[in-house]
Protein backbone atom coordinates (compact mmCIF):
# COMPACT_ATOMS: atom_id res chain seq x y z
CA UNK A 1 0.00 0.00 0.00
CA UNK A 2 1.79 3.48 -1.04
CA UNK A 3 0.73 6.50 1.05
CA UNK A 4 2.24 9.88 0.51
CA UNK A 5 3.59 10.94 3.90
CA UNK A 6 4.56 8.59 6.73
CA UNK A 7 5.72 9.88 10.20
CA UNK A 8 7.45 7.38 12.16
CA UNK A 9 9.03 6.74 15.62
CA UNK A 10 6.88 9.48 17.57
CA UNK A 11 5.02 9.85 20.54
CA UNK A 12 1.45 10.10 19.79
CA UNK A 13 -1.11 12.40 21.92
CA UNK A 14 -4.31 12.34 19.91
CA UNK A 15 -5.90 15.33 20.88
CA UNK A 16 -8.09 13.54 23.00
CA UNK A 17 -6.85 13.76 26.32
CA UNK A 18 -6.15 10.38 26.32
CA UNK A 19 -2.41 8.83 27.47
CA UNK A 20 0.50 9.13 24.82
CA UNK A 21 1.57 6.18 23.18
CA UNK A 22 4.29 5.37 20.15
CA UNK A 23 2.94 5.25 16.89
CA UNK A 24 3.66 5.74 13.57
CA UNK A 25 1.10 8.15 11.73
CA UNK A 26 0.19 7.82 7.60
CA UNK A 27 -1.34 10.05 5.98
CA UNK A 28 -3.09 9.84 2.43
CA UNK A 29 -4.76 12.04 -0.06
CA UNK A 30 -5.11 14.59 2.51
CA UNK A 31 -6.33 12.60 5.14
CA UNK A 32 -4.86 10.41 8.40
CA UNK A 33 -4.43 7.20 6.30
CA UNK A 34 -3.55 4.85 9.89
CA UNK A 35 -2.52 5.61 13.37
CA UNK A 36 -0.74 2.06 14.60
CA UNK A 37 2.64 0.93 16.47
CA UNK A 38 4.17 0.08 13.06
CA UNK A 39 3.75 0.85 9.98
CA UNK A 40 6.80 -0.74 8.27
CA UNK A 41 4.56 -2.28 5.59
CA UNK A 42 3.54 1.05 3.91
CA UNK A 43 5.61 2.60 1.04
CA UNK A 44 5.49 6.21 1.88
CA UNK A 45 6.29 8.99 -0.80
CA UNK A 46 7.84 10.94 2.11
CA UNK A 47 8.93 10.02 5.57
CA UNK A 48 9.42 11.99 8.89
CA UNK A 49 11.44 10.43 11.41
CA UNK A 50 9.93 11.22 14.86
CA UNK A 51 12.38 9.78 17.03
CA UNK A 52 12.05 11.29 20.75
CA UNK A 53 9.46 13.56 19.43
CA UNK A 54 5.48 14.56 20.22
CA UNK A 55 2.87 13.74 17.08
CA UNK A 56 0.28 15.67 17.66
CA UNK A 57 -2.94 17.10 15.96
CA UNK A 58 -2.40 20.76 14.52
CA UNK A 59 -3.50 23.21 16.59
CA UNK A 60 -6.78 24.76 16.17
CA UNK A 61 -7.13 28.80 17.19
CA UNK A 62 -10.39 29.09 18.24
CA UNK A 63 -10.00 33.08 18.82
CA UNK A 64 -7.96 35.24 16.29
CA UNK A 65 -8.67 37.75 13.90
CA UNK A 66 -6.43 36.72 10.98
CA UNK A 67 -9.81 37.73 8.53
CA UNK A 68 -7.88 40.75 6.77
CA UNK A 69 -3.85 39.52 7.79
CA UNK A 70 -4.23 36.13 5.66
CA UNK A 71 -5.25 38.96 2.34
CA UNK A 72 -2.21 40.72 3.23
CA UNK A 73 0.65 37.75 3.94
CA UNK A 74 -1.47 34.03 2.70
CA UNK A 75 1.80 32.58 4.85
CA UNK A 76 0.65 33.09 7.70
CA UNK A 77 4.30 33.41 9.01
CA UNK A 78 3.37 34.06 12.96
CA UNK A 79 0.58 31.08 12.92
CA UNK A 80 2.13 28.08 11.10
CA UNK A 81 5.08 28.13 13.02
CA UNK A 82 3.40 27.90 16.10
CA UNK A 83 1.57 24.77 15.07
CA UNK A 84 -1.32 26.37 13.94
CA UNK A 85 -3.11 24.79 11.16
CA UNK A 86 -6.93 26.24 11.05
CA UNK A 87 -7.97 29.76 12.67
CA UNK A 88 -11.21 30.23 13.61
CA UNK A 89 -11.68 34.00 12.32
CA UNK A 90 -14.57 36.70 12.32
CA UNK A 91 -14.64 36.85 16.57
CA UNK A 92 -15.24 40.02 18.35
CA UNK A 93 -17.72 41.60 16.02
CA UNK A 94 -15.69 41.50 12.88
CA UNK A 95 -15.71 39.22 9.99
CA UNK A 96 -14.90 40.27 6.37
CA UNK A 97 -18.20 39.70 5.32
CA UNK A 98 -21.49 40.70 4.19
CA UNK A 99 -20.51 43.87 2.44
CA UNK A 100 -22.96 46.43 1.23
CA UNK A 101 -20.95 47.99 -1.67
CA UNK A 102 -22.80 51.38 -1.04
CA UNK A 103 -21.28 51.31 2.68
CA UNK A 104 -17.39 50.57 1.35
CA UNK A 105 -15.51 53.55 3.08
CA UNK A 106 -17.73 52.30 6.89
CA UNK A 107 -16.32 48.68 6.15
CA UNK A 108 -13.07 49.93 5.43
CA UNK A 109 -12.39 52.17 8.58
CA UNK A 110 -14.37 48.99 10.58
CA UNK A 111 -12.07 46.32 9.39
CA UNK A 112 -8.94 48.76 9.91
CA UNK A 113 -10.00 48.17 14.09
CA UNK A 114 -8.34 44.54 13.18
CA UNK A 115 -5.09 46.31 13.05
CA UNK A 116 -3.60 45.75 9.78
CA UNK A 117 -3.00 47.81 6.38
CA UNK A 118 -6.62 49.29 5.27
CA UNK A 119 -8.26 46.81 2.74
CA UNK A 120 -11.14 48.03 0.42
CA UNK A 121 -13.94 44.59 -0.32
CA UNK A 122 -13.98 43.51 -3.40
CA UNK A 123 -16.40 40.98 -2.60
CA UNK A 124 -20.02 40.96 -0.77
CA UNK A 125 -20.66 37.58 1.00
CA UNK A 126 -18.68 34.68 2.45
CA UNK A 127 -18.44 32.96 -1.03
CA UNK A 128 -16.57 35.89 -2.57
CA UNK A 129 -14.63 36.19 0.19
CA UNK A 130 -13.31 32.41 0.39
CA UNK A 131 -12.71 32.35 -3.33
CA UNK A 132 -10.48 35.72 -2.82
CA UNK A 133 -8.38 33.83 0.23
CA UNK A 134 -8.08 30.06 -2.24
CA UNK A 135 -7.37 31.87 -5.26
CA UNK A 136 -4.39 33.17 -3.61
CA UNK A 137 -3.54 30.57 -1.72
CA UNK A 138 -3.65 30.18 2.18
CA UNK A 139 -1.15 27.85 4.40
CA UNK A 140 -3.86 27.56 7.19
CA UNK A 141 -7.22 27.09 7.23
CA UNK A 142 -9.91 29.36 7.92
CA UNK A 143 -13.17 29.01 9.79
CA UNK A 144 -15.38 31.61 9.60
CA UNK A 145 -17.75 33.24 11.94
CA UNK A 146 -19.90 36.06 11.05
CA UNK A 147 -19.02 39.20 12.53
CA UNK A 148 -22.13 41.22 14.44
CA UNK A 149 -20.12 44.68 13.62
CA UNK A 150 -19.78 43.58 10.23
CA UNK A 151 -23.20 42.58 9.85
CA UNK A 152 -24.57 45.85 11.46
CA UNK A 153 -22.46 48.13 9.04
CA UNK A 154 -23.78 46.04 5.72
CA UNK A 155 -27.43 46.77 7.19
CA UNK A 156 -27.05 50.17 8.74
CA UNK A 157 -24.01 51.64 8.57
CA UNK A 158 -22.57 53.34 12.01
CA UNK A 159 -25.43 54.68 13.63
CA UNK A 160 -26.27 54.74 17.27
CA UNK A 161 -29.48 53.45 17.37
CA UNK A 162 -31.93 50.75 17.55
CA UNK A 163 -32.38 49.59 13.64
CA UNK A 164 -35.53 50.00 12.36
CA UNK A 165 -37.81 47.13 11.57
CA UNK A 166 -36.70 47.19 8.07
CA UNK A 167 -33.25 47.24 8.98
CA UNK A 168 -33.69 44.11 11.48
CA UNK A 169 -35.11 41.77 8.92
CA UNK A 170 -32.21 43.28 6.57
CA UNK A 171 -29.66 41.69 9.21
CA UNK A 172 -31.63 38.46 9.85
CA UNK A 173 -31.97 37.78 6.30
CA UNK A 174 -28.29 38.22 5.77
CA UNK A 175 -27.46 36.29 8.82
CA UNK A 176 -29.32 33.26 7.51
CA UNK A 177 -27.70 33.98 4.25
CA UNK A 178 -24.43 33.52 5.40
CA UNK A 179 -25.25 30.59 7.61
CA UNK A 180 -26.37 28.66 4.73
CA UNK A 181 -23.00 29.61 3.32
CA UNK A 182 -21.33 27.60 6.03
CA UNK A 183 -20.19 30.29 9.06
CA UNK A 184 -19.88 28.35 11.58
CA UNK A 185 -21.62 30.70 14.13
CA UNK A 186 -21.42 34.39 15.01
CA UNK A 187 -19.90 37.05 17.03
CA UNK A 188 -20.17 39.75 19.11
CA UNK A 189 -17.81 43.03 20.45
CA UNK A 190 -19.62 44.64 22.59
CA UNK A 191 -16.95 47.12 23.40
CA UNK A 192 -16.64 47.60 19.84
CA UNK A 193 -18.32 50.14 17.76
CA UNK A 194 -21.12 49.61 16.40
CA UNK A 195 -21.73 46.09 17.92
CA UNK A 196 -21.34 48.13 21.64
CA UNK A 197 -24.88 49.86 20.02
CA UNK A 198 -26.75 46.75 19.96
CA UNK A 199 -29.47 46.36 22.71
CA UNK A 200 -30.04 42.24 23.79
CA UNK A 201 -33.12 41.72 21.98
CA UNK A 202 -31.09 42.56 18.55
CA UNK A 203 -28.08 40.12 19.93
CA UNK A 204 -30.85 37.60 20.65
CA UNK A 205 -32.46 37.51 17.15
CA UNK A 206 -29.49 36.89 15.55
CA UNK A 207 -28.72 33.86 18.37
CA UNK A 208 -31.66 33.09 17.42
CA UNK A 209 -31.39 32.56 13.72
CA UNK A 210 -27.64 30.61 14.83
CA UNK A 211 -29.31 28.06 17.40
CA UNK A 212 -31.57 27.25 14.40
CA UNK A 213 -29.31 26.06 12.02
CA UNK A 214 -26.93 24.46 15.15
CA UNK A 215 -24.06 27.49 15.47
CA UNK A 216 -22.23 29.08 18.20
CA UNK A 217 -22.28 32.39 19.75
CA UNK A 218 -18.86 34.28 20.55
CA UNK A 219 -19.40 37.05 22.60
CA UNK A 220 -16.21 39.62 23.42
CA UNK A 221 -18.87 40.47 26.43
CA UNK A 222 -19.63 44.33 27.03
CA UNK A 223 -17.54 45.41 29.48
CA UNK A 224 -18.25 48.21 32.09
CA UNK A 225 -16.64 49.16 35.38
CA UNK A 226 -18.02 46.34 37.87
CA UNK A 227 -19.83 45.14 35.20
CA UNK A 228 -17.21 41.61 35.35
CA UNK A 229 -19.77 38.79 36.52
CA UNK A 230 -22.63 41.07 34.78
CA UNK A 231 -21.16 40.48 31.51
CA UNK A 232 -21.02 36.74 31.33
CA UNK A 233 -24.58 36.63 32.89
CA UNK A 234 -25.87 38.69 29.84
CA UNK A 235 -23.92 35.96 27.68
CA UNK A 236 -25.73 33.24 29.53
CA UNK A 237 -29.01 34.75 29.40
CA UNK A 238 -28.76 34.60 25.79
CA UNK A 239 -27.82 31.45 25.44
CA UNK A 240 -30.13 30.34 27.72
CA UNK A 241 -33.13 32.30 26.05
CA UNK A 242 -31.75 31.33 22.20
CA UNK A 243 -30.92 27.71 22.90
CA UNK A 244 -27.28 29.08 21.40
CA UNK A 245 -24.18 27.25 21.98
CA UNK A 246 -21.82 30.32 23.94
CA UNK A 247 -18.18 30.64 23.63
CA UNK A 248 -17.23 33.69 25.94
CA UNK A 249 -14.32 35.00 24.08
CA UNK A 250 -11.11 35.09 25.93
CA UNK A 251 -12.17 35.43 29.35
CA UNK A 252 -9.95 37.50 31.93
CA UNK A 253 -10.31 40.18 34.65
CA UNK A 254 -9.38 43.65 34.05
CA UNK A 255 -10.12 45.52 37.09
CA UNK A 256 -7.54 45.72 39.20
CA UNK A 257 -9.79 45.88 42.40
CA UNK A 258 -11.29 41.75 41.38
CA UNK A 259 -8.21 40.50 40.60
CA UNK A 260 -7.37 37.15 42.44
CA UNK A 261 -11.37 36.12 41.65
CA UNK A 262 -10.63 33.77 38.88
CA UNK A 263 -12.22 31.13 41.21
CA UNK A 264 -15.57 33.48 41.37
CA UNK A 265 -15.78 34.05 37.77
CA UNK A 266 -15.62 30.66 36.84
CA UNK A 267 -18.31 29.35 39.44
CA UNK A 268 -20.50 31.58 37.46
CA UNK A 269 -19.90 29.40 34.06
CA UNK A 270 -20.73 26.43 36.42
CA UNK A 271 -23.63 27.18 37.71
CA UNK A 272 -24.74 27.97 34.16
CA UNK A 273 -24.07 24.68 32.86
CA UNK A 274 -25.58 23.07 35.81
CA UNK A 275 -28.57 24.97 34.42
CA UNK A 276 -28.55 23.37 31.36
CA UNK A 277 -26.51 26.36 29.21
CA UNK A 278 -24.13 24.98 26.66
CA UNK A 279 -21.19 28.27 27.57
CA UNK A 280 -17.34 27.50 27.52
CA UNK A 281 -14.23 30.09 27.06
CA UNK A 282 -11.40 30.37 25.69
CA UNK A 283 -8.24 31.99 27.39
CA UNK A 284 -4.77 32.91 26.45
CA UNK A 285 -1.46 32.66 28.21
CA UNK A 286 -0.63 36.19 28.82
CA UNK A 287 -1.23 38.56 31.73
CA UNK A 288 -1.87 41.88 29.29
CA UNK A 289 -4.27 42.30 26.44
CA UNK A 290 -4.17 44.44 23.11
CA UNK A 291 -6.68 46.63 21.17
CA UNK A 292 -7.19 49.54 19.53
CA UNK A 293 -6.97 52.38 21.32
CA UNK A 294 -10.29 53.61 19.60
CA UNK A 295 -11.82 51.05 21.55
CA UNK A 296 -12.08 52.66 25.13
CA UNK A 297 -13.21 56.22 23.96
CA UNK A 298 -16.44 56.96 24.08
CA UNK A 299 -18.97 54.93 21.97
CA UNK A 300 -20.90 58.08 21.12
CA UNK A 301 -18.12 59.89 19.80
CA UNK A 302 -17.28 57.22 17.66
CA UNK A 303 -20.90 57.14 15.69
CA UNK A 304 -20.11 57.30 12.39
CA UNK A 305 -16.58 55.74 11.63
CA UNK A 306 -13.37 57.50 12.08
CA UNK A 307 -14.13 60.72 9.68
CA UNK A 308 -16.99 61.72 11.71
CA UNK A 309 -15.07 61.36 15.16
CA UNK A 310 -12.48 63.85 13.50
CA UNK A 311 -15.19 66.01 12.72
CA UNK A 312 -16.93 66.35 15.99
CA UNK A 313 -13.70 67.07 17.88
CA UNK A 314 -13.23 70.30 15.86
CA UNK A 315 -15.85 71.33 18.49
CA UNK A 316 -14.17 72.44 21.59
CA UNK A 317 -17.17 71.60 23.57
CA UNK A 318 -17.77 67.71 22.30
CA UNK A 319 -13.88 67.45 22.85
CA UNK A 320 -14.03 68.50 26.40
CA UNK A 321 -16.93 66.54 26.93
CA UNK A 322 -15.07 63.35 25.39
CA UNK A 323 -11.93 64.33 27.45
CA UNK A 324 -13.59 64.13 31.04
CA UNK A 325 -15.41 61.08 30.33
CA UNK A 326 -11.85 59.11 29.08
CA UNK A 327 -10.32 60.69 31.80
CA UNK A 328 -12.56 59.46 34.60
CA UNK A 329 -11.69 55.98 32.87
CA UNK A 330 -12.36 53.15 30.50
CA UNK A 331 -15.45 50.99 29.93
CA UNK A 332 -17.76 53.67 32.33
CA UNK A 333 -14.71 53.66 35.36
CA UNK A 334 -12.31 51.20 35.15
CA UNK A 335 -9.47 53.39 36.88
CA UNK A 336 -6.50 54.40 34.29
CA UNK A 337 -3.40 53.46 34.87
CA UNK A 338 -1.79 54.88 32.35
CA UNK A 339 2.03 53.68 33.29
CA UNK A 340 0.42 50.30 32.31
CA UNK A 341 -0.66 51.10 28.73
CA UNK A 342 1.79 50.66 26.23
CA UNK A 343 1.54 52.02 22.51
CA UNK A 344 2.72 48.89 20.27
CA UNK A 345 1.35 50.41 16.71
CA UNK A 346 1.03 54.18 15.72
CA UNK A 347 0.69 56.04 12.30
CA UNK A 348 3.26 58.06 10.80
CA UNK A 349 4.93 60.86 12.37
CA UNK A 350 4.53 59.17 15.73
CA UNK A 351 6.39 56.28 15.58
CA UNK A 352 8.63 57.51 18.79
CA UNK A 353 5.53 56.64 21.00
CA UNK A 354 6.11 52.97 20.38
CA UNK A 355 6.87 50.79 22.90
CA UNK A 356 6.44 53.59 25.59
CA UNK A 357 3.69 54.12 27.90
CA UNK A 358 0.92 57.22 27.49
CA UNK A 359 2.27 58.14 31.00
CA UNK A 360 5.36 58.37 29.47
CA UNK A 361 4.29 60.14 26.63
CA UNK A 362 2.07 62.62 28.23
CA UNK A 363 5.25 63.36 30.76
CA UNK A 364 7.79 63.93 27.70
CA UNK A 365 5.15 66.56 25.89
CA UNK A 366 4.34 67.95 29.66
CA UNK A 367 -0.02 67.01 28.70
CA UNK A 368 -2.47 65.17 30.19
CA UNK A 369 -2.91 61.40 29.32
CA UNK A 370 -5.84 61.50 28.01
CA UNK A 371 -5.22 64.33 26.26
CA UNK A 372 -2.53 62.33 24.44
CA UNK A 373 -4.50 59.52 24.36
CA UNK A 374 -7.64 61.38 22.34
CA UNK A 375 -5.05 63.45 20.13
CA UNK A 376 -3.55 59.98 18.66
CA UNK A 377 -6.74 58.82 18.30
CA UNK A 378 -7.94 61.92 16.04
CA UNK A 379 -4.72 61.67 13.93
CA UNK A 380 -4.56 58.26 13.74
CA UNK A 381 -8.07 56.86 13.88
CA UNK A 382 -8.03 53.33 14.30
CA UNK A 383 -4.21 52.32 13.32
CA UNK A 384 -2.95 53.27 17.23
CA UNK A 385 -3.19 50.28 19.13
CA UNK A 386 -2.12 49.65 22.50
CA UNK A 387 -1.00 46.81 24.84
CA UNK A 388 -2.80 46.98 28.22
CA UNK A 389 -1.17 45.25 31.64
CA UNK A 390 -4.22 44.92 33.49
CA UNK A 391 -4.28 41.26 34.66
CA UNK A 392 -2.39 38.75 36.59
CA UNK A 393 -0.94 35.16 35.79
CA UNK A 394 -2.52 33.87 38.75
CA UNK A 395 -6.22 34.62 37.51
CA UNK A 396 -5.21 33.69 33.83
CA UNK A 397 -3.58 30.43 35.11
CA UNK A 398 -6.87 29.35 36.91
CA UNK A 399 -8.51 30.12 33.87
CA UNK A 400 -6.50 27.70 31.80
CA UNK A 401 -6.49 24.65 33.83
CA UNK A 402 -10.37 24.59 33.93
CA UNK A 403 -11.95 21.91 31.96
CA UNK A 404 -14.23 24.72 30.42
CA UNK A 405 -11.00 26.35 28.99
CA UNK A 406 -10.13 26.31 25.68
CA UNK A 407 -6.83 27.77 24.27
CA UNK A 408 -7.38 30.73 22.26
CA UNK A 409 -4.76 33.51 21.05
CA UNK A 410 -6.68 36.52 20.29
CA UNK A 411 -3.94 37.18 17.71
CA UNK A 412 -3.40 37.17 13.88
CA UNK A 413 -1.46 35.42 11.42
CA UNK A 414 1.53 38.13 10.57
CA UNK A 415 4.74 38.09 9.33
CA UNK A 416 7.58 38.54 11.66
CA UNK A 417 8.66 41.68 9.49
CA UNK A 418 6.65 44.21 12.04
CA UNK A 419 9.28 47.46 11.66
CA UNK A 420 9.14 49.28 14.59
CA UNK A 421 5.70 48.38 15.60
CA UNK A 422 5.88 46.26 18.92
CA UNK A 423 2.48 43.52 18.50
CA UNK A 424 1.06 41.65 21.62
CA UNK A 425 3.38 38.15 21.80
CA UNK A 426 0.19 35.94 21.75
CA UNK A 427 0.66 36.81 17.89
CA UNK A 428 4.13 34.70 17.82
CA UNK A 429 3.90 32.41 20.96
CA UNK A 430 0.64 31.36 22.35
CA UNK A 431 0.52 27.78 21.81
CA UNK A 432 4.40 27.15 22.67
CA UNK A 433 4.21 29.04 25.64
CA UNK A 434 1.48 26.99 27.20
CA UNK A 435 3.59 23.89 26.16
CA UNK A 436 6.37 25.31 27.55
CA UNK A 437 6.19 27.85 30.39
CA UNK A 438 2.92 25.93 31.62
CA UNK A 439 3.20 22.29 30.74
CA UNK A 440 6.99 21.38 31.39
CA UNK A 441 8.00 24.00 33.42
CA UNK A 442 5.22 24.70 35.67
CA UNK A 443 3.52 21.42 35.07
CA UNK A 444 0.19 23.64 35.72
CA UNK A 445 -1.29 21.07 32.78
CA UNK A 446 -0.17 17.85 31.38
CA UNK A 447 0.85 17.78 27.76
CA UNK A 448 -2.10 15.67 26.65
CA UNK A 449 -4.58 18.08 28.93
CA UNK A 450 -3.00 20.91 27.46
CA UNK A 451 -3.29 19.36 23.18
CA UNK A 452 -6.68 18.48 23.69
CA UNK A 453 -7.33 21.97 24.73
CA UNK A 454 -5.89 23.05 21.59
CA UNK A 455 -7.39 20.68 19.41
CA UNK A 456 -10.49 17.96 19.99
CA UNK A 457 -11.85 20.93 22.25
CA UNK A 458 -12.07 23.72 19.85
CA UNK A 459 -12.92 21.20 16.71
CA UNK A 460 -15.99 20.41 19.22
CA UNK A 461 -16.91 23.61 20.21
CA UNK A 462 -17.18 24.79 16.90
CA UNK A 463 -17.95 21.50 15.85
CA UNK A 464 -14.90 21.69 12.91
CA UNK A 465 -15.86 18.00 10.93
CA UNK A 466 -13.40 15.63 10.82
CA UNK A 467 -10.40 17.91 12.28
CA UNK A 468 -8.58 18.14 16.06
CA UNK A 469 -7.33 14.73 16.40
CA UNK A 470 -4.65 12.12 15.25
CA UNK A 471 -7.59 9.23 13.58
CA UNK A 472 -8.26 7.42 10.67
CA UNK A 473 -10.32 9.52 8.50
CA UNK A 474 -9.15 12.80 9.63
CA UNK A 475 -8.37 15.39 7.80
CA UNK A 476 -4.42 15.38 7.84
CA UNK A 477 -3.56 18.18 10.32
CA UNK A 478 -0.45 17.00 11.98
CA UNK A 479 2.07 19.21 14.30
CA UNK A 480 5.38 17.75 15.18
CA UNK A 481 7.17 18.93 18.15
CA UNK A 482 9.81 18.32 20.87
CA UNK A 483 8.18 18.73 24.38
CA UNK A 484 11.63 19.06 25.96
CA UNK A 485 12.17 22.35 24.85
CA UNK A 486 9.64 23.73 22.98
CA UNK A 487 8.88 27.50 24.16
CA UNK A 488 7.79 30.85 23.25
CA UNK A 489 10.53 33.26 22.34
CA UNK A 490 7.88 36.69 21.70
CA UNK A 491 8.45 38.95 24.26
CA UNK A 492 6.56 42.55 24.96
CA UNK A 493 9.80 44.32 23.93
CA UNK A 494 10.62 41.93 21.47
CA UNK A 495 7.66 40.29 19.78
CA UNK A 496 8.00 39.07 16.88
CA UNK A 497 10.34 36.06 17.73
CA UNK A 498 9.30 32.52 16.52
CA UNK A 499 9.07 29.73 18.83
CA UNK A 500 11.38 26.80 19.83
CA UNK A 501 10.64 23.32 19.60
CA UNK A 502 7.43 23.34 16.77
CA UNK A 503 9.61 21.08 14.12
CA UNK A 504 7.14 20.41 11.46
CA UNK A 505 3.56 21.42 10.64
CA UNK A 506 1.60 19.69 7.88
CA UNK A 507 -2.06 20.95 6.75
CA UNK A 508 -4.10 19.15 4.54
CA UNK A 509 -1.32 16.17 3.99
CA UNK A 510 1.09 19.41 2.97
CA UNK A 511 4.02 20.24 4.67
CA UNK A 512 4.21 24.12 5.04
CA UNK A 513 6.91 23.80 7.85
CA UNK A 514 9.83 21.25 7.84
CA UNK A 515 12.53 21.06 10.41
CA UNK A 516 11.47 24.60 11.86
CA UNK A 517 11.30 26.38 8.98
CA UNK A 518 8.18 27.28 6.79
CA UNK A 519 8.04 26.32 2.77
CA UNK A 520 6.31 27.74 0.44
CA UNK A 521 3.18 25.66 0.30
CA UNK A 522 -0.40 27.20 0.64
CA UNK A 523 -2.45 23.71 1.21
CA UNK A 524 -5.03 25.62 3.39
CA UNK A 525 -8.37 26.05 2.74
CA UNK A 526 -11.84 27.78 4.09
CA UNK A 527 -13.85 25.28 6.26
CA UNK A 528 -17.93 25.59 6.15
CA UNK A 529 -20.06 24.60 8.66
CA UNK A 530 -21.63 22.16 5.79
CA UNK A 531 -18.35 20.15 5.13
CA UNK A 532 -18.81 16.63 5.57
Amino acid sequence: MDVDLCIRGGRVVDGTGSASHEADVALRDGRIFAVEPRLDHLNAARTIDATGCVVAPGFIDIHTHSDVSLLHDPRGESKVLQGVTTEVIGNCSFSAFPIDRSRLSLHRDHLARLGDKPITPTWTDLDGYAAVLEDEGIAVNVAPLLGHGTLRVAAMGLADRRPTAQEQARMLALASEMFSQGAFGFSTGLTHVPSAYAEPSEIEAIAAVAARQGRIYATHSLAKAGFTFAAIDEAIDVGRRTGVRVQFSHVAINEPNLWGRARDVIEVFERARADGVDIAYDVYPYDASCSSLTQYLPAWLQEGGTAAMVDRLTDPDVRDRALEELSAGWFGGIPWHWDRVIVSRAGPGAESCVGRSIEDVAAAERRLPAVVALDLCERYGNEVEVVLHYRTEGDMLAFLRHSLAIVGSDGSAIPFDQGVDLPHPRHFGTFPRVLGRYVRERGALGLEEAIAKMTSAPADRVRLPNRGRLEQGYAADVVVLDAQIVRDNATFENPAQAPTGIRDVIVNGVPVVMAGHQTNARPGRVLRASDA
